[in-house]
């Protein structure tokens, strides 16, 4: 029991690490064609993004590495359950991938202008379906006994995974602004400030919604009502989110990108702490919803790569670490690429 709470845990911690790094160049990417006034401007936003884009989808390979040998039922589900959602998400991811390579091997407006569009759409997907996925995750999902799912992509397209959507892009985009208010001189820097005050408010709002509507729509406060300790982390949220725009009114900027970094991770666990111990349930029968209990590998293999993880996830920390320190400085003229 002890190794399947462990690795719950870090399931969820390593989601949390991936929303934080990869979201601010995600947020990055879908502030681009209405940040981006000019060419240079549009190439500082690549750059801001450029250097540390593919380290930080290291993340994801690692928490999806990690529910599919700690959990292969759930992420057996996952692929089953939100197929076309998941699809979606790597053809995003792909495309942006590509779009990073590709948009300086050629010079022209026409052929800069699609790689931009690659970019924001292969950004938006992510950033909102990803929202939508874990929402319904939340929400519980129709899988039988067998882990079948009955339904269809209309299906996870309800209202609450709709407002879990939502405020994952708001979480992301102003992620990605406060990015590029440390990155950034100028005019660029004075909006990029500006957005991040303008995406405050909604970010704010739904916020508020997606609490409010998890009491209707999810199972997630029994959890809290049981340990009332518990609400800490809500509380934590919402410190963070109010730190962002103290921090910025302060022009702490390195401080107020920590705050929106803190309130991803106290949002992602605001659901796992809710979930516990379901990773999957199941909305036709509780008895179906898969656990961190009945559906992980075998205790030694559990035993096995926490070994693993112990070694090796400190050192990519330590690299990302050391890259993002390397990599801190604003954006000079005599420092861009092409891109």
């Amino acid at each position: 029991m002890l190794l399947q709470d462990i690795w719950f845990f870090l399931w969820g911690l390593l989601w949390a690490i991936y929303f934080i790094t990869d979201g601010f160049d995600l947020g990055i990417g879908i502030l681009l064609p209405f940040l981006g006034k000019d060419e240079n401007e549009k190439r500082v936003l690549y750059n801001a993004m450029g250097p540390l884009w593919d380290g930080n989808e290291v993340w994801l390979i690692t928490a999806g590495g990690v529910t599919f040998a700690a959990f292969p039922k759930v992420y057996a589900t996952m692929f089953s359950s939100f197929y076309s959602a998941l699809m979606l998400i790597l053809f995003g991811l792909i495309v942006r991938g590509i779009a990073f390579e590709f948009r300086g091997k050629f010079q022209s407006e026409r052929w800069n202008k699609l790689w931009d569009a690659c970019m924001f759409v292969g950004s938006l997907l992510p950033a909102l379906l990803l929202g939508v996925a874990f929402a319904n995750i939340f929400r519980s999902v129709p899988i039988d006994k067998n882990g079948v799912f009955h339904g269809n992509l209309f299906t996870l397209l309800n209202l609450y995974s709709l407002i879990g959507g939502i405020l994952f892009l708001l979480l992301f985009l102003v992620h990605g602004a406060l990015w590029l208010s440390l990155k950034t001189e100028g005019e660029l820097l004075l909006r990029a400030k500006s957005t991040v005050r303008k995406l405050w408010w909604p970010l704010i709002i739904f916020a508020v919604l997606f609490l409010l509507a998890s009491t209707r729509s999810t199972r997630l406060y029994a959890n809290y009502l049981s340990n009332p300790a518990l609400f800490l982390i809500i509380i934590f949220a919402v410190l963070s989110l109010l730190g962002i725009r103290f921090f910025l009114s302060k022009e702490a900027l390195w401080k107020a990108w920590f705050s929106s970094a803190f309130s991803i991770i106290f949002a992602t666990f605001f659901g796992i702490v809710g979930l516990y111990p379901n990773m999957i349930p199941s909305s036709l029968d509780p008895g179906f919803s898969l656990t961190a209990h009945n559906a992980s590998s075998s205790p030694l293999t559990l035993k096995i790569m926490l070994v693993v993880a112990l070694i090796f996830v400190p050192i990519v920390l330590g690299y990302q670490i050391w890259a993002y320190n390397l990599f801190k400085g604003k954006i000079k003229e005599e420092d861009m690429v092409y891109s």
